[in-house]
């Protein structure tokens, strides 16, 4: 323990990061994906030899759109309200919020706020999905990427309008 105590306090330069959250966090990712090998074994499906170009693409827009619907919408923000607080708003229908400082809440707090984290859990989520539930998690999958296409839309649209109006 004292070792560890001295690992935290060499690795900081005296700012306060949470190294034991990270490690529980790297060990219940673990935990959840060894879940997910487990049942998927289970259940026989067979792993495919390699995966396919369009199924990496579907999976890396739909994980894109997932990501930043559950670290940074409002609508999701109920979700996050325990471990993080309001900082304002972050861009459309986005929100900009702190990981709360109190011990394990301040790990949880920059997973959930963190795009780049949670697509980590949410790539692993949607690979399993194909695995196990291949329709439905393709289906889903096509919505969120669907629904990435139309931001992207609504984004390019308001900046003409915005180019157009300002002329």
């Amino acid at each position: 323990m004292r070792r560890w105590k001295h690992t935290e306090r060499t690795y900081s330069a005296e700012e306060d990061r949470p190294l034991g959250g990270y490690l529980v966090t790297m060990a219940a990712f673990g935990v959840y994906t060894a879940g997910w090998a487990t049942v998927v074994k289970m259940r026989g499906r067979p792993l495919p030899d390699r995966p396919l170009p369009w199924d990496v693409a579907l999976t890396a827009v739909a994980t894109f759109r997932l990501s930043r619907l559950l670290s940074k919408g409002s609508v999701t923000s109920p979700l996050r309200a325990p471990f993080t607080t309001f900082q304002g708003p972050q861009g459309p229908a986005e929100l900009h919020e702190e990981a709360r400082s109190e011990d394990v809440k301040d790990t949880v707090g920059e997973l959930v706020t963190c795009p780049f984290c949670m697509s980590v859990w949410v790539a692993s989520t949607l690979t399993a999905g194909q695995l196990l539930w291949p329709r439905a998690t393709r289906t889903a999958m096509g919505a969120l990427t669907a629904l990435a296409g139309a931001d992207a839309l609504q984004l390019t649209y308001s900046a003409l309008m915005a180019k157009t109006t300002s002329a």
